[in-house]
């Protein structure tokens, strides 16, 4: 028999190295390594460039501001007060006269006081037909004027809005009624010549006191009322 421990050792000794050589290296079984990110890189002239050019356009747009702005200045948008009608209150107030039973009054105002609507009612709700003009003050306030010759305490009321007389107040030689709401709103009445005239709205005292002058001369030339049977509310 031979020596059997020589083959075994032999045998031992060549296994390591089958076993390297089928297992590998690391390096082998991996691959290679990731390769580094690449950034990239402005040139500083580049840059520069691409400063310069937005620089530009901001100084463009400033030279282009300030080449339209004396314009703009120069040419401001023009102001308006709103539309405003043409209302002819005389022709409407003579027009309404053949049926009011008397003159309607037509306040000459010029151009402070600019009426926005002129009308005959005939009273079918309230019972009173009314001769009802609109003033827009210069102010910017409104006053709304009602005459009739076929006032009552209720109707007074209700055009009053439940005001409470306050005391009285002088215009045009007159002694009208003041009647003051407390919440901005008050009126001012005058009993003349057979009609009642009725100021109201929300403008202060030193208006109201323009405006009833400017009735209380349109009054003093018109004639007194006399109700036709045309203006009497049916029963």
């Amino acid at each position: 028999m031979g020596d059997y421990r020589s083959v075994s050792e032999t045998q031992d000794k060549s296994t390591p190295d089958t076993q390297t050589a089928s297992t590998g290296s690391p390096a082998a079984t991996n691959g290679t390594p990731d390769a580094p990110v690449v950034k990239p890189v402005i040139r500083a002239a580049a840059a520069k460039r691409a400063n310069a050019s937005v620089i530009g356009m901001i100084i463009a747009l400033l030279v282009s501001v300030a080449a339209f702005l004396p314009i703009v200045l120069m040419n401001p948008s023009p102001k308006t007060d709103g539309y405003r009608p043409n209302v002819n209150v005389s022709a409407v107030a003579q027009n309404a006269s053949g049926v009011a039973g008397f003159t309607p009054v037509a306040p000459e105002t010029g151009d402070t006081f600019s009426p926005n609507y002129a009308r005959w009612e005939s009273g079918a709700g309230s019972g009173v037909p009314t001769w009802e003009v609109g003033y827009l003050t210069p102010k910017d306030s409104f006053i709304g004027l009602v005459q009739t010759a076929q006032a009552n305490p209720t109707w007074l009321l209700q055009q009053t809005n439940n005001a409470p007389v306050t005391g009285s107040r002088n215009a045009g030689g007159m002694d009208w009624e003041l009647r003051d709401t407390g919440k901005g709103e008050r009126s001012m009445v005058l009993v003349h010549k057979g009609t009642t005239v009725i100021l109201t709205g929300t403008a202060q005292l030193d208006e109201f006191a323009v405006l009833a002058d400017a009735v209380v001369k349109s009054m003093e030339s018109n004639a007194a009322a006399t109700v036709s049977p045309s203006a009497t509310p049916s029963p």
